[in-house]
Formats: C-alpha cells, structure tokens, sequence
C-alpha cells in the first residue's frame, strides 16, 4: 500500500503491526512492548517459544531455544533467524518445540525439536536453523514438488497446506491422518482422505488436528471422483441391476484403515433409544444442540438418530465402519456418526449382520410407538429433517456423489421410475422440508448446496428458538417413521449389506423427482427459494469472495473431546464435525487439548478440554462444540488458543477492538522463575475464567489487528491510528459484521418462522406467497453476500490492512444489484398487499406484543401496527447503503486527492450514495401505489394490480376527461409505470407505456388544455382542467414512456417528485405490441421501430395463424426489404417471400418459393407477379420440371416468355396470355424439330412452318401441337415438293390429298425451287424481353422510354447504388462501387476524351448488378442463355439470336444516350483532338505516321457496348455458329489438315507464292535457322502465331484488330526480306496471307468469319479492316474449293 504508506506519514513502521505480549488475565497485567525496527505482520507461540514474522520477509525467535547450538542468555530479546535471510517469507508457525516458515514460492523450512520426526527431516533430534523440506508428489508422473500455502505445527506433527488445497502431514501420532503404521512418518505425505477437497485453513493441537474444508459445491464436481480405495486399491462401489431399480453398493471396507478398534459396545442400540427418552431432564444448552453425555449419548446437532432408519437400511451399515475408523478413503462425510450420535454401534466388525438390522428395526418401531405421546409437548413448527444416510446429505461429496457424477447418466432413466416405488410420503419428507410439507407445498429443496442446507426451513433452527429440541424433534419424527414402517413398500435389495439404492442421490445434485411423482403430490407447487445462496453472485468473483459454506474435519488424540465428535475415541482420519455443518465456520484454532472455531455470524463454538475454563463456557460434557459465554452485542472477529486458554478479538461498543481472556491465571514472576514439573503444575492450577472476561489494558493497545496465544503466552498485534485511516477500516468491517448479524437474526427469527407456518398458504394467495418466497430468497442472497464481505473485510484487517483488496469497490455492481433487487422484491410485495396479509400469521406467531419484531426492526416509535413493523423490519437493508457511502467517503479522505485510491473510494461511495437515494424512492412509490390500491373499486384491482406496476398518477380528481365523452360517462385515466389505464364504470384499457406517444395541443385562442394521445390502434384527446395540470400530465406520461423505453419501467421514481427536466422520449422507438381491433393485423405482434403509432423501420410482425414478416415497415405497412414465411397447411410446408415491398404489398424484385417446390425469381406488383420474372417448377425428378423466364401480368403468364419443358424435352419462344401459348411462337425440340408460326389456346393453331434434322420442310395449316390439318406445301430435302391437303401426325403417318412436283427434271422449271424463309412467322426481336427495358427505364425514373428527366435518373442510380451497397460484402464488388459513386460530367460537348470517360463508365456500371444498367446486362444474359442453351441450341434459331443482340444494343443505347444526352446518335461522328489518341478498341486509327489526315471516331453502339455484353454472351451464340457452319468447317479442316502435312517452301510453291517472298532463313529462339525443303511451320511463324488468338477474342472489333496485326507482322517480315519499303498488290499479298492462315489452323473459322461478318461495325466495312476481313474470308473459302493436285 505505497500511497497508504505516503499519506500515512509512515516513518520506518512506528505506526504499523506493534507488537504486545502479556500472561493471564489479572487486573494489575500489563502488556509489554517488543520493540522492532520493521512492523510485525505475523506471531506463531510455541511452548516457551515464538517466531515472529516481519515486514520485508524477516523471521526472528524469541523465547527458549533449546535447539540452538548457542544458547542465548537474554532470551526475550528476538534473533534474527539468518539462515532464512535472502528467502522471502510469507507465514510462519510454531509447533510446542519446533518452528516452521513458508517461502514466497512455496518452500517449507523447518527448526528445532525432530524427535517425532516433526520437523520432516530424517537423523536428526534437533535441527538448529531453518533446514528446507521437500514436499514431492511421487503419484505424479514425473515427480512434482508440491508449493506450500501455509503450515501449522503441533507437538509431534506438522501440517502442510499445500496451494492446491491440499493437505501434507508428517511427524508422529494418530493426527496425521496417514493411516500410518510406522512411526515417525519422516517424509511428508498427503492426507489422501481429504484429497478431491478444497481445504481452507489447517490447525494443530498438541495432539490433535483441524481443517476447515469448503462445501463441495458445483465448482468441485470437475474433480474426478475417487473410484479406487487408495491403500488397498479395491474399487469403492459396485452397481447391481435389480430389476427396476440399481443399487449402488459402497460396501467396500479397507482393512488398512481400522487401527483403534476400542470395545464400544456401551453404545448399543437400546442405550440410545432410552438416551433419548431420558434426555429432557438434563440442562437445555444454550446453543440448544442435544446434550450428550458419556454413558448414553443423544444425537449431536446435526445427526438424528432414527430419521432415517426406516428410509434406507444402510445407515448401521456405515456408522459402524465409521466408529471403526473404518471409513473408506473417498467418503469423508458420513452423515450420522456412530461418535456423535451414539445411534448403532453394535460391535467391532465393520457391518452388522441383517438380523441384527431386523431385530434394531423391530426395537425402533416399538420405542417410536411408546413416543408419540412426546409428540409436540415442546416442538412447535420445528422438526428435524431426517438428516442420516447421506439422504440430505449435507455434505455431498460422500461416496455417493462421486458415483452420481460418474453415473447419473446411465441411471437417469431408472432413478424416475424407482423414485414411484418409493413411498410416496417418505419422498416427500426426504425431499422437502417437514414442517412444511405437512402443510401443503415444498416450500424450498433441502440443501441445494450441500452443507449450506440452510434453506426455506433449515434442518435444525439453531439457535433461534428457546425450546430444547430434543424430545420434540426427534418424537416428531419417529411418530412418522413407525407411521410409515406400518405402510411401507418393500424395496428389493434394500436391505442387503452396505448398499445405497439410488434414490440417495445427495441434494447437490439436481433431485430427480419425477414429474408424475410430484402431480400426485397434489400440493399447491411453489417455488422453492433457497434461503442460503450458492457462492457469490458473479461466476468471476465467487473465487474473490471468500467461501461461507464450510464443514469443519478433526482428528487425532481425543482424550479430552477435542475433536468435537461427542465422544473420546481417537480418529486415525479427518472426519467431518456434523454439528458445525451451517455454522459459516470462517476460523478454526486448535490449543494444546481444546479447539476453536469461529462463525461468519462472530461466534465461537469452542471444545475439548475445559479444565481451565479456556471453553469460556462450563456446559458440560465439552465433546461437542458449544458456543462460548459472551454478552449480546459482542462480535468476535479473531481467536487464539493456548495451551490452557483462549484469546478473543472482538467488537465492543466503540470502534476499537477489545479483547477477551479466557482460561488459566497466570500468576505474577512464575515466568521468571523456572520451576519444577511438580510446581509447576500447581501454578496453572490457580485461579482461572467461568466465562470470556475483558482484558481491562486492551483500550490502552489502540487498534488490535489480531492476537496469538500459545503456551502460557498472549500477543495482540496493533496499529497506530494515522490520518484515521486505521479506524475507518476498522469501522467498516465492524459495521459489515454488526449488519450481518442483524440480517442472520431476521432471517433465522422472522423470515423462516414465517415462511414455516402452516396458516401461510391460507393467508396468502398463491402470488403473494411467490414474492414472499422470492422476497426472501433475495433476502438471503443480500445477506449471504453481506457475510461473505464481513469475512473478507475481517482476513483483511488480520493481514493487509489496506483499500486494494476491499470488495466493495471491485465488485460494487454485484452489491449494488443484490440490494437493488431486495428492494424491489419488497417492493413488489408491499404493493400487492403482502405486509397486510402477513397480519394474521404473524400475530399468531410473534403475539399481540410482537417485542421480538420492534427490536429487530429497530422502530423507535409507539404503537405500530404489525404491518408496519413488518414493511420497517424488511426495509432494514436499505439504509445500509448510507452507511457503505459515509464509511467509503471516510476511508477517502486518508488519501491525496490525486491518488488512484481516493478516486476509486470517492467513485463507489457516490454510487452507494445515489442508489441509497433510488431505493428511497422506490420505498415511497411502493407505499403510494399500495395506498392506491386500497382505495381503488375491487373488481378491477385484480386484473390491473401487477407486482412490478407503480402507480405515477392519476385522475380521480377530475383533473383529466375524454374530449367528446357523453354527459354520463365516466373516464378516469391512471397512469403507471408501465401503462396508461383508461377506466370506464365497467371496463378498462390498457395501452402500454412503450407504445404510446402524447403531444400537446396548441391552445390557439379554444381555451381548451388538451393533449393528444396516440397508441397503435387509436388516437384521443385528453383534457386537462388547467394549464398546470396538463403540463403535469404531460411531463408525468413523457417521463414514464422514456422510463419504459430504458428498460428503468420497474424502478421508475415517481415522476411527481418530478426532478423538473423535461424529458421528451424518443418519437421513433423500439418496442413490442399485439394488435386487438379487427383488420388485417389482428392478433398479430409486432416488434420492432415505431415512429408515431405506427411500425416504422426495421421489424418482425407475427401472425396468430403463423405467418412472419421481418424487414423493414414505413406508417405502419411492409415497406422495404423484408422476408415473409407463410405456413401451407395441406402440404405441412411454408411458402416464403424474400424481396421488396410496397405499402403492405409485395412490389419490386424479390424471390417467392412455394411451399410446393415452385420458385419464382422476378418482380412483383401489388402481392401480384407482374413485370419480368422466371418461374422455376419442380426438381428434375418431380413429375414437370420446367422453367419459364418471361413476362407477367397480374399473376399470369403474358407477352413474351421462353418456357423450357424438361421433361418432353421442348422449348417454346413466343407470345402467351393468360398462361396459355397465344400469337407467333417457335418450338424447337431436343430431336431438332423446329417449329415457327402461330398458337392458340396453347396449341400450334394456324399458319406455322415446320422443318426436321434432315431439311424436309412442311409449310401450312396446323389444328393442334405437331398436328397438320389444311393446306400447305411439304418439300423434301432434294427439292421435290408435295402440295394439297394434309392431315395426321407429324411423324406418324399424313394423310396427303394433292400433287407431287419434282422441279429439277427441267430446267425450265429451275426458278420453281423453294427456299423457305424462316423468321418470318416468330416474335420480332424488337418485341422482346420489352418489360426487363421497362424495368430499367422505370428505375430511372421514367415512365416509359426517354420519357423522363436525366437529372432524376442520375438521382436514382446514386440512391440504388447507396441503399443496395449494404448487402453487399465483396471487397472487389465495394471497389467497383467506389468508382461508381462519382457521377460522370453528362451535360455539354462530347469531346474523344469525354466518350472514353462515358465508355468506361459503362464497363464498370455494366459489371455490377447494383447499378440499373448492370442489373440490366446481367438479366439479358440470363435470358438470352435461357433462350439458347440446352435444346435451344438449334442452329435455325442462329438468325434471331444475332437479332436478338443487335436489338439489346439499339436499346441499351437508347438509354446510354438518355443518360447522356449530348452522346450523338448512331453513325454520328466526334471530332478527335489533334493528338492521336491509341485505344485499343479504336476501329480507325492505325499506326501511321502522324502527317495522316485527322481521324474521326464514329459513335455506334456496337462500340460503346459489345466489348460489355459479348463475352457474357459469346458461349451460346458461338455454339448455334458452330452448328449452322458444321458441314462448311468440316470441308475447310479436312483441308486444311491434308495441306498441313506439306513442308513450308513445297506448300508455299503450291499456293503460288513468288519466290522473293520465301524466307531463306528464320530466327527460331534467337539464332537463324535455314529453311531448308523439309522445314516445317518456320515460315511467318510470327504471323501465324498472331492470327492464332483470333478464337481467344469476343467482339468483332477485336478479331478484326488480330487480322490488321496479322498483316503487319507478314508485311514486316517481307520488308527484312527484300530490305526496301514495299507495298503490297492483292496478287502478291492473297497467297502469303492464304499460307498464314492455312498454318494458323484454326477450327472454327467459318463461324469466327459469320461472327465477324454479321455484327461488325458497319462503318468499318468499307475501310481498311474491312478490306483486310475481306481477304480472310476469301482465304476460308478459296480452302473450302482448293482442289488438291
């Protein structure tokens, strides 16, 4: 604490850890001051000796040092102890003759007597300096030296406690725990009996050990179950199936763990049963635990003895192989000791035989029967929970839940069925808490953390209740068992040795009652609360939070009781001390013969040898713990044992620290003067303490931090107090422990009696007993909480004494949350009238008087009622919060301003402060809304009456009316914190706050205060009577509604105490509402943004029949992006909708899949499908897989479509309506049918051409689908024709009436031949796809094409691009995007630059669907594949495919100009600037010099537009080339591959090229080559190679750039021939260039030239490309005729 240090004034530790030292107790004692130069943080007594430990790691010696080889004469006087120097030391302890200390990283060193081995340290009897000793786990492999937490030190034995918690032991005696044969144990051991546990703290007597163990709770189940016994490695537990149950049996029995095997058969069965019936006579005690005395003993707190025998018949079983020692190894917790309970030990061997059970049983149930009139004499609601047989096993780790763990699983099943053949009524007793089952609800599961099992009706009140509870309790009880002895079902296998059935199952694991079990319970199910809480409250801080579920384990000698187990028999392994189970043991101390624990609650339960009154009680016998005589007030925060006394450090009435004494007088110089044995003996016999008494010097010591005593000695350490900063740490942890104690005593005084009583569920509805229950679950988490503080703060101020580690400021949400919730859990039970309901029980249980509830509700006034009381005393933890503020301000102001410390204290003091203030409100509010109630018409508080609603205001005065309401009618308006309520005489409304916008109205000259009221499903106004009461009203709703919106609803202070801003909520907000008024949304939910009363924004709307929409929602209506799901009754599916809409309507583009499996993709209108979409029908299987893409309109199919049958294998392209085929149409067939002409009725009706594979050709009338009826004219392949009448199937048989020509015989009748036209009788190309331009056009803003303004089309490409840009995660896709966000220039002169700007933007705009351009290109090439893929590739639909591009290019260049006007039309013409610009996609320039005239670009859209829409078309046009040119390539490539094989000069000879074009030598790879007459592919190798990449282009103009660059390269090459500038005549050039394209071998070139030839530029055709084309083309086809010689 550096800044501590600083502001302290610290001068070389004057102030800090003094160290004082005393003996006895006499009124003339006083203490002496050992003077050292660093503060002392740690003091260990021995015998005649002490270490001290101080600041800086330092150890001194003080006293008699035998060990040491030099003995020092002033013995007083500490040594520094040097072999520890260097080493930094963090605890140290002393043993009677030896010492030990532990370093920082976990080394033990130890000193001074070994004769018992006791220093770990085998050979010497001595050992003069702190000696290291290694601690090694040898079951680790490999070996690991084992870090050490802390040491404690006895006569003969040292314990370890190692940092992960467990705990070593060497030395000599039985209270190692090892299980040991030889002794002394030399090297250190684990005590494996505690392994698998989270040991606290250990604690050494002279002969004797303690730990204190933490509750096993959830964070240990991870710990691997021990299955194995680890001395003689049997396993622990076996399972048997019987029928319909298992059996687990823990049978096992170690023979290496029975050592002491003492005749104890004084504790028979019988003796017990008459202990029992004897024991009223004998003293109550104040701890009201039974009394026990040595020759009969009753049961010990926690061990009842006939609880559970008629349960489960293994409980003798266990008890005797405990009283044996005989506990196997992983079973630390049995749970109703033999020791303490004296219920069965009948002999020595570990398990009694069945008969002996039968005739226990037998004598049970008579001894129960001559009891029952003891029933009730003195019981009251108090019973003890059967508590034996691990049943409510307070401690689960018994061997049971080890095996749960493992096999909960397999028996899961199982367990539910053997829960039914169970009784039923011992389930429930086993189960629920005895007082109150009986009357008629489980009011809480026993022990849902083991150890704690604290809960809505604890198993024994400890110390609550001033009846003996002896008789009572266990009369109660057995009047129970034998009832249900007489009726019980027989379990099979019950009874059989050692064995546990399943329904054991230990409570720390969830019970598994069955749900049918509990419906025949048929009590009124509650919820049960626990009253004693799991752990802290956050999972991250239950670690910080020290632990208050714990048990105390003891063994060792038990000569004196010191153990605490009821009786004198020595334990050879720790063994849980039942009776502190639920005392919140923080601290155990063991003296030479007595051991000492110390509560949460600042008790201390003290026992073992009493005969110097060191107990500081005279209850006898002393084998138990009891708690120590101290007057009411007095809270002990630290203990210390001697040898025969006891030290306490408690709180008195003044913030300092007083001290108690209890135990032998030490008389006056006996120290000095060293005296005989015998002498000795008789000194300590002298005068000595009945009870604690003060030590009158301790006021003198100021701040004691902790005291030690040890052998005759006493030592308090103390601070002096700095800048105060020493005081107000100790005042707040005072004040922590006072209020816990105070919250114990409410909860063990009031609120479990209360919750006990049987009137309860009569007295209070089921709703009010939920929140009492809730009420005072939370109660016990705030006082949980407050206990686990209390103990932190009090380990802080025995060893840190500093702000770093103060809970409350590290977690202060966890404290804030906890005392936020108690008080609205108060809260919500005072506005439903609980307090006044609680009235009858609690009269009938406190009395009129109720003296009990006035002191703990700390009420300073008169006459109260006992409801008033009651809220008072629940209220109790609220101003606590004050006194956190003013304690944490305090500790502040001992630090600099600018310190972290002070900051972090001023922080959470301003936080307790401004909740303290919250809290108060809510107290106010709670008591106006229940004041309300009482006064508000019965019939309607019980609807509107809500635990969490507060009453804001309301307007019984009058204040506020409904404008328009008739004369009679009355309207009275409440407002709440969660809703507004319109009441009427009969019937009210409610509109909930969240959903509810009010404004005011303008008064303009009316005179009327009125305020609007807007909720979803209606708008009114309201009235005010004056200004003033409107502005109220209106700042009271505004205030509410924003309070509702943050969630705050709960808590919100009464705006009447209006804080005076004026808070308007938000207009759009986020809220829930179900619809009610008839209309579309009926019972629909909404949730999501509201603006004004209306969805608006993001959303999901809920129907009650199971329809969804999620999107987006504008006034109230889809509107937006949004999905929609509707189930589909019939088929058990839903449809669902993805896409946009408009006004409640589908309408835009969205995707529809039905819950048939059809899945239409396209644009909607009004619910409807209209506009361009494509419809998908079933999957390939399925019996129509088919796929229409056209258009629509009102749902129907019409206009335009392509309709792709699968299944027949037929694609149809024409006109529809009303989904039948109907106008001109072409059916093209996967067998190459080829249909054109017109339909009807979706039948080929009417004129039509029909042609087959092979060319026959039929020309007429059609009646139905490949149907001929009527005229027409057949013409076969050859020419010859038939003309008439035909009738018949296509392909099946025509009948023919007519002639049959044959025009070829004469060659007059030559001019006869037929040659039908196909394209004639289809859709024009113009007319299709018309609704996807639409769509574009309408995107832009137009009506219908060109109609429209250009500013608003570029408006609405940049709000497309923008909106649609958050779908939308591709990185590469948002760079486009980037490029696309800046509009280019579209108005004034196009410049050469401004159109390569525009075409540029075009390619970009074209490659994303976002922008409406790209969503054009990419729907058309949808289509356009959908049209010519598949069975569409028939090469007589070539003609309209090529059509059918140049119209996409007329139109998109009809919008292209529209967005840039000033674009020229089609042929017009851009002057270049003078500077030759070099685009490679430029048709004119060429690489001439620059004196050529100036060129001039010529705008067509086959420039601007096919580099974007070719390629994406180019795979189905290039196909239907390929097939149309299939029987011309092939006579080209047979050609060609013939002339191949011909060496270069022969095939240049054979096309006739002159010879001063032969290369005589070719560079090849960088060296010359020559040709010689067998080279082969050298010749223009350059030039074929460039000709070659022709098939790797897709427009015109860039195959026609390859054919230019094809030419230059030959014209190179002959001009390195010949050496001078040549220019070529067509007779030279045609064969060279012949030679070239012969040798480029390409395969499709009758397709490449159609391509060209069909779509090229028309202003290039007459131009030098389109001479060049030419040529190439006459190439093709002078190969096609080449004949070859």
């Amino acid at each position: 604490m550096e800044t501590q240090r600083k502001s302290s004034g610290d001068n070389g530790g004057g102030e800090r850890g003094l160290l004082h030292t005393w003996k006895g107790y006499s009124c003339s004692v006083t203490p002496e001051r050992l003077l050292l130069s660093r503060p002392v943080l740690q003091v260990a007594l021995g015998t005649r000796h002490g270490v001290l430990l101080v600041e800086g790691g330092q150890v001194y010696s003080f006293g008699e040092l035998p060990w040491k080889q030099s003995q020092v004469p002033e013995t007083e006087k500490p040594t520094l102890e040097s072999a520890l120097s260097g080493q930094q030391v963090v605890a140290v302890a002393a043993g009677s003759f030896h010492s030990g200390a532990v370093t920082e990283d976990g080394g033990v060193h130890m000193w001074g007597d070994n004769n018992s081995g006791q220093c770990g340290l085998s050979g010497l009897i001595t050992v003069p300096n702190p000696t290291p000793v290694a601690l090694v786990d040898s079951a680790a492999s490999p070996p690991q030296t084992v870090s050490v937490w802390e040491l404690a030190c006895g006569e003969q034995h040292t314990l370890a406690l190692s940092a992960q918690r467990e705990v070593w032991a060497w030395g000599s005696g039985c209270q190692l725990g090892l299980n040991a044969t030889v002794f002394p144990v030399w090297k250190p051991q684990k005590v494996e009996h505690l392994a698998g546990r989270y040991v606290l703290q250990v604690a050494c007597g002279a002969s004797h050990s303690l730990a204190l163990v933490r509750c096993l709770g959830p964070q240990d189940i991870h710990r691997a179950p021990v299955d194995k016994c680890r001395q003689c490695n049997q396993l622990l537990y076996t399972m048997t199936d019987k029928e319909d149950h298992v059996i687990i049996s823990d049978g096992h029995y170690c023979p290496l763990g029975v050592e002491l095997a003492v005749d104890e058969d004084v504790l028979e069965a019988p003796a017990s049963t008459q202990g029992l019936k004897t024991s009223p006579s004998e003293p109550v005690l104040p701890s009201h635990t039974a009394t026990l005395n040595s020759a009969s003993s009753a049961p010990a707190e926690g061990a009842d003895p006939s609880s559970d025998i008629t349960h489960h018949q293994d409980l003798e079983t266990e008890e005797s192989a405990l009283a044996n020692g005989a506990l196997p190894a992983s079973d630390p917790d049995p749970s109703a000791h033999s020791e303490g309970g004296g219920v069965l030990e009948v002999k020595s061997s570990p398990y009694p035989d069945e008969q002996a059970v039968k005739d226990y049983l037998k004598k049970l149930s008579d001894s129960t029967q001559v009891e029952q009139p003891v029933k009730g004499t003195a019981g009251g609601p108090h019973t003890l929970l059967p508590s034996a047989g691990g049943l409510t096993a307070s401690t689960p780790g018994s061997t049971l839940n080890s095996l749960v763990a493992s096999c909960a699983s397999a028996v899961g099943e199982r367990v539910a069925s053997t829960y039914e053949a169970l009784s039923l009524k011992k389930m429930m007793n086993l189960y629920l808490p005895s007082g109150v089952s009986r009357s008629g609800g489980p009011a809480g599961l026993t022990g849902v953390v083991p150890g704690v099992a604290e809960t809505t009706t604890e198993r024994v009140r400890q110390e609550d209740s001033t009846q003996a509870k002896k008789s009572c309790s266990t009369g109660d009880i057995r009047e129970e068992e034998a009832e249900d002895l007489r009726r019980r079902l027989s379990l099979p296998g019950l009874l059989s040795q050692g064995r546990y059935a399943v329904q054991l199952l230990s409570s720390s694991y969830t019970l598994l009652l069955s749900p049918r079990l509990l419906k025949k319970v048929g009590h009124p199910r509650m919820r049960a609360v626990a009253l004693t809480p799991i752990g802290g409250a956050v999972a991250e801080a239950q670690e910080a939070f020290p632990t208050l579920q714990t048990e105390v384990w003891s063994w060792g000698r038990c000569e004196h009781g010191q153990l605490g187990h009821g009786d004198t028999l020595d334990r050879l392994q720790p063994l849980c001390i039942k009776s502190l189970n639920n005392k919140e043991v923080v601290l155990v101390a063991a003296g030479a013969h007595h051991s000492l624990a110390l509560t949460a609650q600042s008790q201390v339960f003290s026992w073992g040898s009493n005969s110097s009154g060191q107990l500081g009680h005279m209850e006898s016998p002393s084998t138990v713990p009891r708690l120590a005589k101290l007057s009411e007030g007095i809270r002990v925060w630290d203990v210390s044992a001697g040898e025969r006394h006891t030290l306490l450090l408690a709180d008195g009435d003044c913030i300092q620290p007083i001290i108690y004494y209890s135990g032998q007088q030490v008389k006056e110089g006996a120290e000095e003067s060293q005296l005989g044995q015998q002498e000795e003996e008789e000194q300590w016999a002298g005068g000595y303490t009945q009870q604690p008494v003060l030590l009158p010097f301790c006021m003198n010591l100021r701040y004691v931090s902790s005291v030690f005593a040890g052998g005759q000695r006493c030592v308090a350490l103390s601070d002096q107090n700095v800048m105060g900063f020493i005081a107000s740490l100790h005042e707040l942890a005072s004040a922590e422990r006072k209020f816990y104690c105070k919250l114990c005593n409410v909860k063990t005084q009031i609120i479990r009696p209360l919750l006990e009583l049987e009137s309860l569920n009569s007295a209070l509805s089921p709703v009010a007993l939920g929140l009492l229950q809730t009420l005072a679950g939370q109660f016990s988490l705030l006082c949980h909480l407050t206990g686990q503080h209390a103990a932190s703060l009090t380990a802080n101020l025995r060893r840190g004494r500093n702000v770093k580690s103060l809970l409350i400021l590290d977690y202060a949400s966890i404290f804030l949350d906890s005392h936020h919730e108690y008080c609205s859990a108060v809260g919500n039970f005072h506005v439903m009238g609980g307090f006044q309901t609680l009235i009858k029980p609690s009269l009938d249980f406190f009395g009129k008087s109720a003296e009990l509830l006035q002191k703990l509700s700390e009420c300073s006034e008169e006459n109260l009622t006992m409801a008033d009381l009651l809220v008072a005393l629940f209220y109790l933890p609220t101003p606590h919060l004050h006194e956190y503020s003013r304690l944490l301000l305090k500790l502040a102001t001992c630090f600099e301003v600018c310190s972290n410390e002070y900051q972090r204290l001023q922080d959470s003091c301003s936080k307790f402060e401004a909740l303290a203030l919250q809290l108060k409100r809510k107290r106010k509010d709670a008591n106006y809304t229940f004041h309300f109630w009482k006064s508000f018409p019965g019939k309607m508080t019980d609807s509107l009456r809500k635990p969490h609603r507060r009453l804001i205001c309301e307007s019984s005065n009058k204040a506020l009316t409904l404008q328009n309401a008739g004369r009679f009618s009355v309207n009275w308006f409440i407002l709440f914190n969660d809703a507004l309520v319109h009441a009427q005489f009969s019937t009210h409304h409610i509109f909930p706050l969240a959903t509810l916008w009010v404004e005011p109205i303008p008064e303009e000259n009316t005179g009327l205060y009125g305020l609007k009221v807007i909720a979803p499903e209606e708008t009114f106004t309201l009235l005010a009577s004056s200004p003033m009461e409107k502005a109220k009203w209106l700042c009271s709703i505004n205030q509410a509604v924003d309070q509702a919106l943050s969630g705050a609803g709960q808590d919100t202070a009464s705006v009447s105490s209006g804080s005076g801003q004026k808070l308007e909520p938000p207009i759009s907000r986020m809220a829930s509402y179900t619809f009610y008024k008839d209309g579309r949304l009926k019972d629909a939910t909404y949730e999501g943004r509201w603006l004004a009363g209306k969805p608006n924004g993001r959303g999901v709307l809920k129907w009650s029949d199971g329809r969804i929409y999620t999107g987006t929602f504008k006034n109230g209506l889809e509107d937006g992006f949004g999905e929609f799901d509707a189930p589909n009754k019939t088929l058990n599916k839903s449809d669902h909708y993805q896409g946009h809409w408009k006004e409640g309507k589908m309408h835009g583009l969205g995707t529809y899949r039905y819950a048939s499996g059809e899945v239409y993709d396209g644009s909607f209108q009004d619910s409807m499908r209209h506009g361009h979409g494509m419809l998908r029908s079933g999957k390939l299987n399925t019996s129509s897989p088919s796929v229409f893409i056209g258009q629509w309109l009102q749902d129907k199919k019409t206009g335009y479509g392509v309709f792709d049958d699968i299944t027949k294998g037929e694609k149809y392209m024409g006109m529809w309506q009303d989904h039948l085929r109907q106008g001109t149409g072409v059916v093209v067939t996967q067998f190459g049918l080829y249909y054109e002409g017109a339909f009807k009725d979706n039948k080929m009706m009417g004129t039509g051409i029909l042609l087959s594979e092979d060319d026959t050709v039929y020309e007429g009338e059609f009646s139905d689908d490949w149907t001929l009826n009527g005229k027409g004219v057949l013409t076969i392949a050859n020419g010859d024709y038939l003309e008439g009448s035909f009738s018949g199937e296509w392909g099946s048989g025509l009948k023919v009436a007519g002639s049959y020509f044959k025009p070829n015989l004469f060659d007059t009748d030559k001019e006869k031949t037929r040659a039908v036209k196909l394209g004639r009788l289809c859709v024009c190309a113009e007319d299709k796809w018309q609704a996807v331009f639409e769509e574009c056009w309408s995107q832009l803003g137009c009506e219908a094409p060109d109609q429209g303004e250009n500013w608003k089309a570029w408006e609405n490409i940049t709000v497309a691009l923008t909106t649609r840009r958050q779908h939308i995660q591709d990185r590469s896709h948002s760079r486009t995007l980037d490029s696309l966000e800046v509009i280019p220039q579209h108005v004034g002169p196009i410049t050469m630059e401004r159109y390569n700007t525009i075409r540029l933007y075009l390619i970009k705009a074209c490659d994303t669907p976002l922008h409406p351009l790209g969503g054009l290109v990419e729907t058309l090439v949808a289509v356009y594949r959908m049209t010519y893929v598949g069975v569409g590739a028939n090469r007589r639909l070539l003609p309209q495919a090529v059509n059918e591009i140049k119209s996409y290019l007329n139109r998109i260049f009809q919008i292209v100009r529209f967005l840039f006007p000033d674009l020229p039309e089609e042929g017009g013409l851009i002057p270049e600037p003078t500077t030759i610009l070099q685009d490679k996609k430029e048709q004119g320039s060429t690489d001439a010099p620059l004196e050529s005239p100036k060129p001039i670009r010529v705008v067509s859209s086959s420039a601007l537009l096919l580099p974007v829409l070719l390629p994406r078309l180019y795979p189905p046009l290039f196909t239907l080339y390929a097939l149309d040119k299939e029987r011309e390539d092939d006579i080209y490539w047979d050609c060609v591959l013939r002339l191949n094989k011909q060496p270069d000069l022969a095939l240049l000879a054979f096309l006739g090229v002159q010879q001063k074009f032969w290369p005589v030598s070719m560079p090849v790879l960088g060296e010359k080559l020559q040709v010689l007459s067998n080279t082969k592919n050298i010749c223009f190798a350059s030039a074929v190679e460039t000709l070659q990449q022709i098939s790797t282009t897709f427009t015109p103009s860039d195959k026609l750039q390859v054919i230019k660059l094809t030419f230059e390269e030959i014209t190179q090459e002959v001009q390195a021939l010949l050496k001078q500038n040549f220019l070529w005549s067509m007779d030279d050039l045609f064969p060279v260039f012949l030679y070239v394209v012969l040798r480029a071998r390409i395969r499709n070139l009758g397709s490449e030239v159609s391509l060209i030839e069909d779509l090229m530029d028309p202003c290039v055709q007459h131009g030098e490309h389109g001479i060049m084309f030419t040529t190439l083309k006459a190439c093709y086809y002078q190969i096609q005729h080449e004949k070859i010689t």
